[in-house]
Order: C-alpha cells, then structure tokens, then sequence
C-alpha cells in the first residue's frame, strides 16, 4: 500500500474512521446535554466538571471493547461563569469556586476521543433564565455567536481559505458591536492531535497573526468562537491552572521526585491530550510536581483567562469533518439550536450583503457529473434511387 492511500485511509473520508469520530462526537454531545442540565441554582463549577469527565469515561467504556484502543477524555471538562473566559476547571471545592445564581452565563467546554479521533464542543447558557427576554449587550454576544457559528460551518470547505473565516469573525463582531478574543484559535485536528499546524485565527493582530491556507478534503477542525462584550483581550487572574498538555518531543532530566512522578502518569495517560490534574491519581502530588514540568517546557499550560467584572462573554466550540458530501457538524448543533429556541433573543440584526452572501451558501457539495462523450452518427444507409413515377415497374416472367 502506497503512502498515499494510507493517508486516504486515515482521514473522515474512510467510514471506519468516520465512525469513531461520529461515537465520540456523540459522546461529547450526550455529556454536554448533561453538563446543561445539571447548571442549575446552587450547584457549583466543580460539581459539573466532576460529572462531565465522569460521564466521559463511563459512555467511553462501553464503546469498541478492543484492550488495545485507546479512548476518553480528549479535554477535561471545564465550566467558566460570566467573565471568566475559559479552561476554569477546579480540583476541589473552595470559597472561590463559584455557585450558579440565576442569569449567571455559564460556558462549558469538554472533549472525547477514541481511538485518538476527537470531537470537542463548548457552549454557553445562561442559568434557569425562565421566560425572562434576553436583551442588552448579552443579548448581542450570543446572537453574534449563533451568527459565527453558522458562518463558519458555511466557509469551512474544500477551497476555502483561512482568511476568509476570520474576516467574517470581524465583519460580525462589528454588526452586532462585540469583540473576538485574542489568541482564539482554530485548529486543525488529527488523530491523537488536537492542535494541528493549520491554524486559523478568531482576531488577526500586528503581534498575532498566522500563515494563510486552504482546507482541504478529508480534514477535522475544532473550530473556536470566543465573543465579548468587553474588548476582547482577556487576561490570566488569581485562578490556578488545572488544564495542561504534554509537550510532544520535548526532553529534561527533571529533578524533583514528584515532578518525575507525574510526568510518568501523563505519558501512560495523557501522552498527547490535554488533562486536568483532577484526572490523575495524587493530586497534592500533581500540584507540586508540575512546577518543574511547566518550567521546563514538558507540559504546556492551558491558563484560566478572564475579561472585566461585567463583561458578558460566549464561547462555542465544534468540531467539523470535511467528507465527500460536504462540510458535517458533529457537535453541538443540537444544543445551540435549543438554546436560540428557548431563548427569545431581542438584538436580530440586518445583516449586511456580505454576510448575507456568506449565510446563504449551502454545506454540501455539488456532485460532479460525469461528462459524456459525444455519440457519433451512425453512417446512414445509402438510399436506393427513387423510382421514376411514370414508369410503371417491370412485368414478373412467366
């Protein structure tokens, strides 16, 4: 078999591969589901996190029951409230870990994998809002995120280019008057990959930029939508990191024996997936021995990252498959498309002609007809000579 045909075999063009992505991006989608049913009054951020991994292993046990695949948690679930932006995801209960209050804006944010296909999605509500409306600027974050969403799904096809996503992140945020995070990105995934080297950026800085490309068939993308009311450039607190990922190829002699210790668990567990400290086996011991991991450069740290007090922030998250029959989204449709039914939001917009244009593409891909030859004439058969009317036909012999 040629490298290229292996290639072909690997990707969501292949239905055996197609189908783990599909088990996982149900799996996500199912713990997701409850993840939203559990944000209640009252109940805390750990609470959820605790629930969402658990939910994660226990639906991953009982899929492929091959010893040797590998399968689980390709993103610890976290749960970051109102201006928190992302990656809050708390080891044990404190008086800082917040507990849900009615209108709080909750986004959380999980990822499953099997056989080292991954399905990530994120998703923000807002906690037993009731019949009340949503309007103001929270309003307009959310409906500028349903809008990016959709956008998004429409300009990630084969052709496409990169730029054109983010140009459209920046033509929404300025219709509905909000912001993109800074330093959002979305990634191409593959398998055991969650970041991949093609990368396309949510806002585009002098100091933040990245090389435009073309995606192409076959490919997986965790795409990332991360809007403000605030401006957009969120910044690390007093929350501790808990979220971390090794560092493929990375190499030290660590000193410390609870640094050694847990970087051997992460490269049984986690070898090449984000995990939080919660899912190994010694906490304390975790919190000490990745100090020396993150100083040197083993493990990669997922920081918590807030806006302002005040600031409303939406983070959505899902996960597309470039296939022959067009651009899928495998998670989190079902949940936006409830959260918008649910939810009278005030702050519809015109849109303007470009977004227009953008929303009116179709994700599937046209089938190509086959060009068919031309038929060629049959030579016709050479005509007999017209009898001549005046003379009668020749008498039969006797």
């Amino acid at each position: 078999m040629s490298s290229d045909e292996e290639e072909v075999e690997a990707n969501c063009t292949n239905e055996e591969v197609f189908t783990k992505y599909k088990t996982a991006s149900e799996i996500a989608n199912k713990t997701l589901q409850g993840c939203i049913l559990n944000c209640k009054v009252g109940k805390t951020a750990l609470e959820i996190c605790q629930f969402g991994d658990k939910v994660i292993k226990m639906q991953t046990d009982k899929v492929f029951k091959s010893k040797t695949m590998k399968k689980g948690i390709a993103f610890p679930t976290s749960v970051s409230v109102n201006n928190c932006v992302c990656h809050y995801s708390p080891l044990a209960a404190g008086k800082k870990v917040p507990v849900l209050k009615t209108g709080d804006m909750v986004k959380i944010d999980l990822g499953v994998q099997i056989d080292g296909y991954i399905a990530v999605v994120a998703h923000t509500i807002i906690v037993e809002q009731g019949d009340a409306p949503v309007v103001g600027p929270q309003a307009d974050v959310l409906a500028a995120a349903r809008v990016a969403c959709e956008a998004a799904h429409k300009l990630i096809r084969p052709g496409g280019k990169s730029s054109t996503l983010t140009a459209a992140f920046k033509n929404i945020g300025e219709i509905y008057g909000v912001n993109a995070c800074e330093g959002v990105l979305t990634h191409e995934t593959k398998r055991f990959v969650i970041d991949g080297n093609k990368v396309c950026i949510q806002r585009e800085q002098h100091d933040q930029k990245v090389d435009e490309f073309e995606f192409e068939l076959g490919e997986a993308y965790a795409v990332d939508i991360c809007l403000s009311t605030g401006d957009g450039k969120p910044k690390e607190m007093d929350s501790r990191t808990t979220i971390y990922k090794k560092v493929v190829d990375s190499q030290y002699r660590l000193k410390r024996k609870s640094s050694r210790a847990v970087l051997n668990e992460v490269n049984k567990l986690f070898p090449t997936l984000p995990f939080s400290l919660r899912n190994l086996s010694d906490v304390s011991t975790a919190r000490a021995g990745v100090i020396e991991c993150v100083k040197n450069e083993l493990l990669q740290p997922y920081h918590v990252l807030y806006e302002k007090d005040g600031v409303h922030v939406a983070h959505f998250k899902f996960t597309v498959l470039l296939r022959s029959s067009g651009t899928v989204r495998m998670t989190g449709d079902a949940a936006a498309k409830a959260l918008f039914k649910d939810m009278t939001v005030t702050c519809d917009k015109v849109h303007n002609d470009d977004l227009k244009k953008v929303l009116a593409l179709s994700t599937k891909r046209k089938k190509r007809r086959k060009k068919r030859g031309k038929k060629k004439k049959k030579p016709a058969a050479a005509a007999a000579p017209a009898a001549d009317a005046a003379t009668p036909p020749p008498a039969p012999s006797a």
